[in-house]
């Protein structure tokens, strides 16, 4: 747990000293955030315990982009097994774009890389493809796990997630309105596979800042998501954040 802490310590010193240098030197998009859980496709990453995080993105007028995003986990040792291992780095690309007014596309690659000593375990490191089709407020969004391994289950290349989101402005007050649903399915580990879905209200405060509130449910089978401290990492859960976009 020391371990974990001083991990999220230091990703949120280095986030945020290098956020005015990078806005100063490049048109590069940042972003910091605390949340009391950090829940990915609906499975809690920290075991139900709060993450720090934070990334950077660069943007260009043609539409191609890169990124790099961090936060502390705690599945990799208390669910995966790994000897030592508490972050999660994400680097990522693509090209992105809008055409007949209100349809946006993202087309891009995104490699999940969690460094820390596995031994024997099988690598949690994840490699997968993306398409996203948008109109107006309502996202559709396919990844495809190009890599042999997904997310730690071996054998598991061609597993896919089919993510359906929808975030809605709520007038002029600074509220939005998320609902989410998903579904994962995992090739040659079927005893894997779930849906998920969430609801979201966030409120933007101005000057980058967002605070959000949300609550999340699976329909994952506890007897294989459940870690080493006996936490259902799938099982319902209602979560808070506060966000800063620089």
């Amino acid at each position: 747990m020391k371990t974990k802490l001083l991990n999220s310590l230091l990703l949120a010193a280095l986030v945020a000293p290098s956020v005015a240098l990078a806005e100063e030197a490049l048109p590069i998009a940042a972003n910091v955030s605390m949340t009391s859980d950090y829940l990915f496709r609906g499975i809690s990453q920290t075991g139900h315990d709060p993450a720090i995080q934070g990334g950077f993105d660069f943007a260009h007028d043609s539409g191609v982009y890169v990124g790099i995003w961090g936060s502390n986990v705690g599945w990799i040792e208390d669910y995966q097994g790994y000897a030592s291992g508490n972050m999660e780095i994400d680097l990522y690309g693509g090209f992105r774009g809008g055409f007949a007014g209100d349809f946006t596309y993202d087309l891009g690659a995104i490699q999940y890389y969690y460094p820390g000593t596995r031994g024997a375990i099988t690598n949690a490191d994840t490699t997968e493809l993306y398409a996203a089709l948008g109109y107006k407020w309502v996202t559709a969004k396919y990844s495809y796990v190009a890599s042999t391994g997904a997310f730690g289950f071996a054998n598991a290349k061609g597993s896919d997630y089919l993510d359906i989101s929808a975030s809605v402005p709520v007038g002029d007050t600074g509220l939005t309105a998320g609902a989410h649903w998903g579904t994962f399915g995992f090739k040659n580990n079927a005893a894997q596979d779930y849906d998920d879905w969430k609801l979201s209200l966030s409120y933007n405060m101005g000057s980058g800042m967002t605070v959000g509130a949300a609550y999340s449910d699976t329909s994952a089978n506890a007897a294989v998501w459940t870690d080493a401290n006996a936490q259902d990492l799938g099982n319902g859960q209602a979560f808070v954040w506060v966000s800063k976009a620089f």
